[in-house]
């Protein structure tokens, strides 16, 4: 069997995974279309504009050519945007071969068709979706890069794979459990930036600790909803794709989705907020994905609305958590779907 795993793309998640499997003693190939930073990683072994101040390992090579990357590789994990997912995964297929484990790390949805990124590669490879393993739960490539113990989840239909796929990234300080609900833990892993973005905004607005625990909690029914009308097992957002990803995200300052909604709740215009940070900021693209959604499926998304209003429509942030602080009573289970917990749970 092949050492030669393929990371596409470079950017600071993509090169953090790459970290991880090369210190496992593997062959990691790193594919990237820009010319100046495949040169960087293999003469500087470095990736300064993703993740500066770090040395990466010596079995890391990276290459702009996507044929170099991935042929003869035993497993292939892509890690591109939300939005260059189908690109990426249509140039992939020229090279994919089906005895490859196919392994993604993305979290979001393409917003034109609403779907899930393993719907996509799915579509674009021509194999079965559930034989794709996705990979989610609390995890910043700035962590992961410095060894900072992390703990993930591995999901997919097909159960030898994902523990194929967790034998492969797990080690001493990375360490990964398998579950078999991709739906949920892909939802969960999107549907979060969302929440994170919301809680920045709180934050950026001076409103405390009360406030953004309130909306976390919220925020996490709220996914849950979602989340169960779309297929999804419940217990999966308690786990680490769902509060454990949620809490993560939405507190720490790595978090690109909060500090853009920290910057927003301060004032900020999106497009200022975009050209400040120079990097992808998933919940945008989600937000406008998951409010699509819930008008589609008739589920009940109040704080995504509102985000979506700030984001698309000129909402003032202090407005949008008035209006949501103003919203008719509710008991706190209202629109739970117990009996499909019941369905799971049983």
């Amino acid at each position: 069997m092949s050492n030669k795993v393929s990371v596409l793309v470079a950017g600071s998640w993509g090169t953090a995974l790459a970290s991880v499997l090369a210190a496992k003693n593997l062959d990691v190939s790193l594919w990237s279309r820009n010319e100046q930073q495949v040169n960087e990683i293999n003469e500087f072994h470095t990736n300064s504009r993703y993740l500066p101040g770090i040395t990466l390992s010596s079995n890391i090579t990276a290459t702009y050519s996507m044929k170099e990357a991935v042929e003869n590789s035993c497993a292939v994990v892509i890690v591109a945007p939300s939005s260059a997912m189908r690109e990426v995964s249509r140039e992939l297929k020229q090279y994919w071969k089906e005895d490859m484990l196919c392994i993604h790390a993305t979290k979001g949805f393409e917003t034109e068709t609403l779907h899930r990124m393993s719907s996509v590669i799915s579509e674009e490879l021509g194999c079965d979706e559930g034989d794709i393993v996705v990979l989610s739960g609390p995890s910043h490539a700035e962590e992961v890069i410095r060894r900072c113990p992390t703990t993930v989840v591995v999901a997919s239909l097909n159960k030898e794979k994902a523990e194929a796929a967790q034998e492969l990234f797990m080690n001493s300080y990375f360490r990964v459990y398998t579950n078999r609900d991709m739906i949920g833990v892909e939802l969960a892993g999107a549907l979060k930036n969302i929440i994170a973005l919301g809680a920045g905004m709180s934050d950026g607005l001076g409103f405390g600790d009360n406030a953004k625990a309130a909306l976390l909690t919220r925020g996490l029914a709220e996914i849950s909803r979602i989340g169960v009308e779309l297929g999804a097992n419940p217990l999966t957002f308690s786990g680490l794709a769902g509060i454990g990803d949620l809490v993560v995200t939405a507190t720490s300052q790595h978090s690109r989705n909060w500090r853009a909604g920290s910057l927003i709740g301060k004032g900020n215009k999106l497009d200022e907020v975009l050209e400040s940070m120079g990097m992808v900021v998933e919940g945008i693209r989600t937000t406008q994905a998951a409010y699509k959604l819930s008008i589609k499926h008739g589920v009940q998304m109040p704080i995504t609305d509102q985000i979506y209003q700030v984001l698309f429509k000129e909402r003032d942030a202090r407005t949008a958590v008035e209006t949501l602080m103003g919203r008719d009573p509710k008991t706190e289970m209202e629109n739970m779907r117990l009996d499909t917990w019941e369905q799971w749970h049983t």
